[in-house]
């Protein structure tokens, strides 16, 4: 998690401790015009070979109400075949156990993913590049449900049991000290000085 800011490694060691990433909106950060939490989160799963679970809290509603977004990108898994019939069975369980009905299950060409300029993001049907391509070359294959902000923390507690995404010995992870970021050698950051 070298790229992320304090906030977000925080919030990247809770997530190794939960089995779930929780995130303010859609986790974009201006500056860098990209979303690293989410990136390294997906990365993450896909080394671990598991869903990758995120709730997006996003801004209250007119009634004071939040209405947040749970999702669980499966294309970490890498078993395209297999997408269907486990997203089927995630939300036949939600269904039973929550009584809460998915709002939307795609395949999403390019969502969060991130996308160097040349590489096209693939097809999900194509499943031999799913063996040999990085995670960020792969499209998402999400399952969403919109949740209330309790609602999503209690559900998403409840698929990292039945995903067995949660580490219970994770350490917290340490920036070195004296390392400014975008600095040379001789000041103590990374780079070539």
């Amino acid at each position: 998690p070298h790229r992320l800011n304090e906030d977000e490694r925080r919030s990247f060691d809770q997530a190794r401790r939960q089995g779930f990433l929780q995130v303010t909106g859609s986790a974009w950060r201006s500056q860098r015009r990209d979303a690293p939490l989410l990136n390294t989160f997906r990365s993450l799963s896909d080394a671990r070979g598991k869903p990758a679970i995120v709730l997006h809290k996003l801004s209250p509603t007119s009634s004071g109400e939040h209405e947040d977004k749970l999702v669980v990108d499966l294309s970490p898994l890498r078993f395209p075949d297999e997408f269907d019939a486990v997203g089927k069975e995630a939300k036949a369980m939600i269904q039973a156990e929550y009584n809460l009905e998915s709002c939307v299950d795609n395949v999403e060409e390019g969502g969060d993913a991130e996308v160097d300029e040349g590489l096209d993001i693939l097809e999900a049907s194509d499943e031999d590049q799913y063996e040999t391509r990085p995670i960020y070359q792969l499209p998402p294959f999400q399952l969403e449900w919109n949740v209330s902000r309790q609602e999503g923390k209690i559900i998403g507690k409840y698929l990292a049991e039945i995903f067995e995404t949660i580490e219970k010995s994770a350490s917290k992870s340490k920036k070195q000290r004296g390392v400014k970021p975008g600095k040379g050698r001789r000041s103590g950051g990374y780079g070539i000085g």
